[in-house]
């Protein structure tokens, strides 16, 4: 993934707000003028946005492209345990499955990434020596978000020293909904700084902003401050991912790459399950942003129990007939 000089912070509001040097876009130099580009983006039709998705799910794909497909998915799960009462062991297992998810198969490709809390970084770094899996944490107050920046920052410098390939963080959600929008820019930036190397997914907590135009609004904001990839929940409220969140934040993507010369990419979390939900939304990558972002590299599945389904139906087209989930090892 593409490494990009940091914007500067806006912090008081008059210090200059850069885009990545490859943009297009004019540099921005005060928050007024971060307002002013978030306001010049289009409105979204929430109607429109629901129909347009709700197409896209009758799709049908053809045997041999469903087989690919499931691959394709299988390697864009993030597998993920975010629980209270996780223990190193249960870390240990889930990396053992990312990295070889059915362990009867060898050619089933490996998870694209192994998501845990901090202090289990160094667990899963050390288990998952020698795969191409990524060891990825969520961090900055995960998941409310309410902490102090330097607070948050400790979290992500934790988490890059134990030896994180990618951070997950947050934004205050209570700051862009009361209109501090330089306050999350400047947090976003900072974070960014301070993941070195690390790749950052930036959280924008997609249920709790409301409309469609403030996810619009929120995923422009999020890839202007430098994020690689913009997420949509942390799975840990009511409403996570749905088909239109997903379209919209695709369509940002797209427009801010169009525009900036940056590919950013986007991550699905939250409440996706089943094989054929993934596999609707691979069809909706496709269809809205394009086939460069049919890659774990540019897109990915935050979950929990979404890949055992996966396997399930990847098993069925070798052999053809449906086996049990529970036959593989549990997440």
């Amino acid at each position: 993934m593409e490494q990009v000089s940091t914007p500067s912070r806006i912090a008081s509001g008059s210090a200059v707000v850069r885009i990545p040097d490859t943009a297009s876009l004019p540099v921005i130099e005060t928050e007024a003028a971060l307002r002013t580009l978030l306001a010049s983006l289009s409105g979204v039709d929430a109607v429109g946005a629901a129909a347009r998705a709700a197409k896209l799910a009758t799709r049908s794909l053809k045997q041999s492209t469903k087989r690919d497909a499931l691959d394709l998915a299988i390697s864009m799960v993030d597998l993920t345990t975010l629980e209270g009462a996780d223990t190193p062991g249960r870390v240990r297992s889930l990396c053992a499955k990312a990295w070889r998810p059915d362990p009867g198969d060898p050619t089933t490709p490996s998870a694209a990434a192994v998501c845990v809390y901090p202090d289990l970084v160094a667990t899963a770094r050390e288990a998952l020596t020698g795969s191409d899996v990524a060891v990825a944490s969520v961090a900055t107050a995960f998941p409310s978000g309410r902490a102090s920046l330097a607070v948050k920052l400790a979290d992500v410098a934790e988490a890059v020293a134990a030896g994180a390939d990618e951070v997950d963080m947050v934004i205050d959600r209570g700051a862009f909904l009361s209109g501090r929008l330089g306050q999350v820019f400047d947090e976003i930036v900072a974070v960014r700084e301070a993941c070195g190397s690390a790749h950052l997914k930036v959280i924008l907590e997609t249920g709790e902003l409301v409309t469609l135009d403030a996810v619009r609004r929120a995923s422009w904001l999020a890839m202007a401050a430098g994020a690689d990839f913009i997420k949509t929940s942390t799975g840990k409220v009511a409403v996570s991912a749905t088909p239109p969140v997903a379209l919209v934040m695709l369509e940002a993507a797209r427009d801010f790459a169009e525009a900036t010369g940056r590919v950013v990419g986007v991550k699905l979390a939250g409440g996706i399950r089943s094989a054929k939900e993934a596999l609707r939304y691979l069809v909706i990558v496709n269809e809205t942003a394009g086939a460069l972002w049919l890659s774990p590299r540019y897109f990915r599945f935050g979950a929990s129990s979404l890949l055992n389904d996966l396997l399930a139906q990847r098993t069925k087209q070798r052999r053809g007939v449906y086996v049990r989930p529970e036959l593989f090892s549990g997440d």
